[in-house]
C-alpha cells in the first residue's frame, strides 16, 4: 500500500512540475517582487536603519527569503483550484491511484518550485554583497527551517484551493503572510516599535523564525529561539494539514 502511494504521488508530482517548468513565468514572478523589496530596503532605506557590524543586506535577508515562500505559495492554491474547476479530480477518482496522493502532488510541487525561487533570491542577494561564515551544518538547518515553513504554508494554501469559489479567493489569502515580515524582526529591531507593535513582532511565527536564520547565518548561538520556530511550524503545519484533509473529503464526497 505504501508503495502504491508513494509511485503515484511521485506520477502525480512529474505531472504539476512539468506545468511549472513549461510556465516558468510562475516562478520567476514569485522571485521578482521579493527581489525588488530587497532592492528598494537595502539602496533607499538600508542606510538609515542601523544593524550594527552586520550588513543590512545580511540582515534582512531571512524576511526576504519567508516572503519568497508565501508568494510561491499562493500558486499551490492556484494550481489547485483549476484542477478542481477542469474536473481533473473526477477522472483520477475514476483511476487506482492513492486519493492523498493528488494533495501530496501538489504540495512537493510547491517545496521544488519553492526552492528554486528561494535559490533564485539567495544569488542576487551573493550579487548585493551578501555574505555568511556559516558552515555546512547550519546552511543544511536554514534550508530545513525553511522547507518546514514551506510545508506549513502549503498546506494552507491547500484549504483555500480546494473551498474558494474563485480563482482571485483562492490565491488572495497569501496577501496577509505576505505583509506578515513587515511586522516582525525581518527588517528592523522591534525594539524600535512602539509597545503595541512591538508586542505583536516579538510574538509572532515571522521573528522567531527570522531570527533564528539569522544568527545562523552569522554564526551566533540560536538560544530558544529554534524551539519557538520548531513549535510554530509544526503546530501550522498540523493544524493546516487537519483541515485541509477535512476539506478534501468532503469536496470528493
Amino acid at each position: 500500500m505504501a508503495t502504491h502511494f508513494f509511485g503515484d504521488t511521485v506520477v502525480l508530482t512529474g505531472r504539476t512540475m512539468r506545468h511549472v517548468t513549461r510556465s516558468l513565468d510562475t516562478i520567476i514572478t514569485t522571485a521578482i517582487t521579493p527581489i525588488a523589496i530587497m532592492l528598494l530596503f537595502v539602496y533607499v532605506f538600508g542606510g538609515a536603519i542601523d544593524t550594527g557590524s552586520v550588513s543590512y543586506v545580511s540582515y534582512m535577508l531571512p524576511g526576504i527569503l519567508l516572503i519568497t515562500i508565501a508568494s510561491g505559495i499562493s500558486y499551490t492554491a492556484f494550481r489547485l483550484f483549476n484542477d478542481l474547476r477542469g474536473g481533473i479530480f473526477e477522472r483520477f477518482q475514476s483511476m487506482p491511484i492513492a486519493r492523498s496522493g493528488v494533495l501530496w502532488a501538489h504540495v512537493l510541487t510547491s517545496l521544488l518550485a519553492n526552492a528554486i525561487s528561494l535559490l533564485l533570491v539567495v544569488g542576487v542577494a551573493l550579487l548585493m554583497g551578501f555574505r555568511s561564515g556559516a558552515g555546512v551544518l547550519a546552511w543544511l538547518a536554514v534550508a530545513g527551517i525553511l522547507a518546514l515553513f514551506t510545508l506549513a504554508l502549503t498546506w494552507i494554501a491547500v484549504i483555500p484551493g480546494l473551498t474558494a469559489k474563485t480563482i482571485d479567493g483562492a490565491s488572495a489569502f497569501a496577501y496577509p503572510l505576505i505583509f506578515l515580515p513587515f511586522i516582525s524582526s525581518a527588517f528592523v529591531p522591534t525594539g524600535t516599535m512602539p509597545g503595541p507593535v512591538r508586542a505583536f513582532a516579538d510574538h509572532q511565527p515571522v521573528t522567531s523564525i527570522v531570527n533564528v536564520i539569522r544568527d545562523l547565518f552569522t554564526q551566533r548561538p540560536v538560544g530558544t529561539d529554534i524551539w519557538t520556530a520548531l513549535a510554530w511550524c509544526v503546530g501550522i503545519l498540523v493544524v493546516a494539514y487537519l483541515f485541509a484533509n477535512v476539506s478534501y473529503r468532503r469536496r470528493i464526497s
